[in-house]
């Protein structure tokens, strides 16, 4: 059962919130309030230990108990949240005779509302003094794992006992880590410690790679062992068990003594102390598991070689050389399908059936565990039931103890999750199979549903891309990056993980799905959070009339939309999001009474069908995301300056411009927008929260650009300056001496300006966190060269040179972290510049002379580009001649190549 799923982590926060002088509730309210918020936090206490138990292994009560107190905080946030908007409505205009009255009439009607309001606390009141009785009467406090559950075989020690001829795939692992463990091993007593991490996503074989390497090599030394720490580590245990597999005898004599964990690596190091020794560490889920448990482990210069197995990178990359073990290919995943099928290598099931099987292995993704459960789920039935199979792939019903055993390895990591993740991940069953999603769109969601908090000095969407790391950390969502640049765009979910989130969430009624033939039934009703996907909405679809008083979050994707439900039926909608849906030109489709909309922290998606914004945008006082980025919006109305918690806006190609009005929108975090001519650049200045700004103008004058700059230096915690001016030239030189000094948290500089060289505060001590880089320059000295080279972090790099020369790049570590870099020049390459440079693109607008010696020094290149402008067709085929020559024979690696 997982504590987070419900709204209490936002919830006793805004309690908090409440009890300020400033909101002046009634006492009897306030005396309410301080109980509910005494009583929430205790509910959290109990919750956060039930969540340590996975939901299979609770008493049936204490699901019951928790999930009305999920419920009941649901209720409780929105009665909070609507109290919070009605007593912060806009001010009426004073200056005004009608202002006045107008005002005198919000005044008696907030008296209402504070009425009905405690009312409603009351009630709420009472139904947690009932919840709080009986988790006293099912001593929830106290609550611990059902034994029955608890006492089943790890299903993850089968893979300890497989035989060898039935493995499929592992060879090749098996051969490259064999190889890298030995190289170098004539004189095995002159060889350090070698330490090993195999890393991977659960069901991938990790601890099945790790024996077979185990089996083979162990023979050759002194002493071995092989053990399991896993989820919740007994360090002592997995001491003993290390003393037990390296001499029985010594296990016998400390069996009858109480040791604790110093005395027994004291005892494991002085029997490993002359010895060669081969031990695997299987499973590791922490940092701190790892040191203690090697702290026993020296370095005794005979050769000896630690391997561990685990699902975390960064326990992988602390361990020693991390082995990524990467999912089967399609050919070997078919052998073993087969394999597991007694059907044999190489035969396929009947003709009907291909098309059907090549679905599954693809459901599977290469992950072995995936496939042996699939073929045990088919194993005694007929080839016809490979299409419910397929349909019921995953996380379904059923009593196959495979089936079983996949569910309780990948849960392992799901409850390993703190309770802020889990949150975090099951919010990902909103998306369908399959599909791409948007790193920059997720945490913006996240943060509007309230999942993410404030901390100090660091802003949302930041403490949310730690969230999102931290998921990729521990290979439960895996990134898709633009290539050689590390730029993370987003996300994909493997097929199994999505399986498992979309059983979590039905399970806790976190997110309720409906897809393209899926119809309505009652527990769906009461959603929270509704997601649509692939589905034709039409007029006389039941989802446009089904109540939606409760839905806190509504989104489709990839759907095909003539109509949605009527915003003014959502009551407590916090995040609207319509994503890659298509809509047809009659659509009644729009966005009429979004004013009604109070509680809206999330507007975006949307698409070209929408062309404007309804003039009482500005009532949405709580918003916080506006995304119009796919919009034909030309212009803003003027009330979306009253958006005080407005966090991110984004603003489409279509877009002609802002006003003087953006500067009160003081906590925006991120700011992209197209414009004409951008005559708000003073206003920008007073935007101090801003972390990312990307703008792209086509026309700008030179005070427009000053004034630009000028604000630039007043934000000192941009990350991001991305500023991209078509059709204008301004020059650098000025800029040189200006008394502006941008904000030394920029990791991404991009501005439209052309130095006469490197401006001396473009230099690593002013910026040590600079990753990607464009600047222009009419000339380049080397002394330019070797400041560049010294930007620790830096792994994109645009330079354009007006004069086409630069120097010899200097080496000895230069541009350490550099993985792609772009040219207007031709450079040569010393031995130890660039060491991590795979694409190199040249840029050249004059004859190039086609010497290209140098690259071979640049040893993990993958791929180079020559961009010839204005060149002959002869020019271009001198170009390929040297590239193939420099290529295919100097360089290692063989790259790859263009020219256009």
């Amino acid at each position: 059962m997982d504590a987070a799923t419900g709204a209490m982590g936002s919830l006793i926060p805004k309690l908090l919130e409440l009890l300020k002088e400033e909101y002046r509730i009634q006492t009897r309210v306030k005396k309410d309030v301080e109980f509910l918020q005494r009583e929430m936090k205790s509910m959290e206490a109990a919750l956060r230990k039930v969540a340590i138990v996975p939901r299979d292994q609770l008493d049936e009560q204490v699901k019951i108990w928790a999930n009305d107190v999920r419920e009941l905080s649901y209720e409780m946030e929105d009665l909070v949240d609507s109290f919070l908007v009605r007593v912060e409505s806009p001010a009426a205009d004073q200056d005004t005779f009608k202002g006045l009255m107008k005002k005198m009439a919000n005044l008696l009607k907030k008296g209402k509302t504070r009425h009905k309001i405690a009312d409603a606390v009351k009630h709420i009141k009472d139904q947690v003094q009932e919840v709080a009785s009986r988790r006293d009467r099912y001593k929830v406090d106290s609550v611990a794992a059902n034994q029955e559950t608890t006492s089943a075989v790890d299903p993850r020690m089968l893979a300890l006992f497989k035989d060898q001829r039935d493995l499929v795939g592992i060879e090749g692992p098996r051969e490259d880590l064999i190889k890298r463990l030995t190289d170098g091993d004539d004189v095995a007593s002159e060889h350090p410690l070698k330490i090993l991490s195999i890393c991977g996503f659960g069901g991938l074989g990790k601890t099945t790679l790790a024996k077979a390497v185990y089996d083979v090599l162990r023979p050759q030394f002194h002493s071995g062992a092989f053990v399991s720490v896993g989820r919740a580590p007994n360090v002592k245990k997995v001491l003993k068990e290390i003393i037990y597999e390296i001499d029985m005898n010594e296990y016998g004599a400390i069996q009858a003594a109480t040791l604790d964990e110093t005395q027994l690596i004291k005892q494991i190091s002085r029997l490993l102390q002359k010895k060669r020794y081969f031990i695997v560490i299987d499973d590791i889920w922490d940092i701190r598991s790892w040191e203690i448990i090697t702290c026993a482990l020296k370095n005794n210069c005979c050769g000896s070689i630690i391997i561990a197995t685990t699902r975390i990178s960064e326990v992988a990359s602390t361990a020693g050389y991390a082995y990524k073990l990467e999912p089967l290919g399609f050919n070997r995943s078919k052998e073993l399908f087969y394999k597991r099928l007694s059907i044999g290598k190489g035969k396929n099931t009947c003709a009907q059936s291909i098309d059907l099987s090549e679905k599954i292995l693809h459901k599977c993704g290469g992950v072995p565990l995936a496939i042996i459960t699939v073929a045990s789920l088919l194993a005694d039935k007929p080839r016809e039931a490979l299409s419910e199979v397929y349909n019921s792939i995953g996380f379904g019903d059923g009593d196959n103890i495979q089936v079983d055993n996949t569910r309780k390895i990948l849960l392992y990591s799901y409850y390993d999750l703190p309770c802020h993740l889990r949150t975090c991940l099951l919010y990902l069953s909103i998306y369908p199979e399959d599909h791409e999603i948007s790193k920059y769109l997720l945490i913006w969601k996240w943060v509007a549903e309230g999942f993410i908090h404030d901390k100090q000095g660091a802003g949302l969407y930041e403490i949310g891309e730690r969230y999102f790391n931290e998921l990729v950390n521990r290979n439960m969502i895996q990134p898709t990056e633009v290539e050689h640049q590390g730029i993370v765009t987003g996300c994909r979910i493997h097929d199994l993980v999505l399986d498992m989130i979309y059983a979590v969430s039905k399970e806790e009624n976190f997110v309720t799905l409906l897809g393209s033939n899926e119809s309505l039934k009652p527990p769906q009703i009461n959603a929270r959070r509704l997601a649509i996907q692939y589905r034709a909405v039409e007029h006389d679809d039941p989802l446009i009339s089904i109540p939606m008083h409760q839905v806190r979050s509504f989104s489709t994707i990839c759907c095909r939309i003539n109509a949605i439900p009527s915003l003014s039926r959502f009551q407590v909608l916090r995040v609207l999001a319509i994503e890659g849906c298509t809509f047809r030109e009659d659509s009644s489709f729009h966005l009429e009474n979004l004013g009604s909309l109070l509680q809206l922290r999330y507007l975006g998606g949307l698409s070209s069908h929408i062309t404007e914004l309804p003039k009482d945008i500005g009532k949405l006082r709580f918003l916080q995301i506006l995304d119009l980025w796919e919009t034909g919006i030309q212009e803003l109305p003027r009330s979306v300056g009253l958006l005080s918690r407005l966090k991110c806006l984004r603003l489409g190609k279509d877009f002609e411009g802002l006003e003087d009005w953006i500067g009160n929108l003081t906590s925006l975090e991120h700011l992209w927008l197209y414009c004409i001519i951008p005559t708000f650049a003073k206003e920008i200045g007073k935007l101090t929260e801003l972390r990312e700004l990307k703008i792209e103008c086509t026309e700008a004058s030179d005070e427009n650009f000053i004034d630009l700059m000028v604000s630039l230096g007043n934000l000192q915690k941009l990350q991001v300056i991305q500023v991209t001016m078509f059709w204008c030239d301004f020059p650098g030189n000025s800029c040189e001496d200006w008394g502006y000094v941008l904000s030394r948290h920029l990791r991404d500089l991009h501005l439209p300006v052309k130095f006469s060289r490197l401006p001396e505060w473009m230099n690593p001590s002013h910026f040590p966190h600079l990753v990607h880089l464009f600047v222009e320059v009419e000339t380049v000295q080397a002394q330019d060269l070797e400041i560049l080279g010294r930007f620790q972090e830096l792994i994109t790099l645009y330079l354009h040179i007006d004069d086409f020369t630069i120097p010899d790049f200097v080496g000895g570590g230069a541009f350490p972290k550099l993985r792609h870099f772009t040219c207007t020049a031709k450079p040569r390459f010393l031995v130890g510049a660039m060491p991590c440079l795979e694409y190199l693109e040249y840029v050249v607008w004059e004859r190039f002379d086609g010497d290209f010696d140098s690259i071979k020094n640049l040893p993990c290149l993958e791929k180079i580009n020559v961009s010839l402008e204005y060149a002959t067709a002869r020019d271009e085929q001198e170009v390929r001649v040297a590239l193939i020559d420099a290529l295919m024979v100097a360089h290692p690696n063989n790259p790859a190549f263009y020219t256009n």
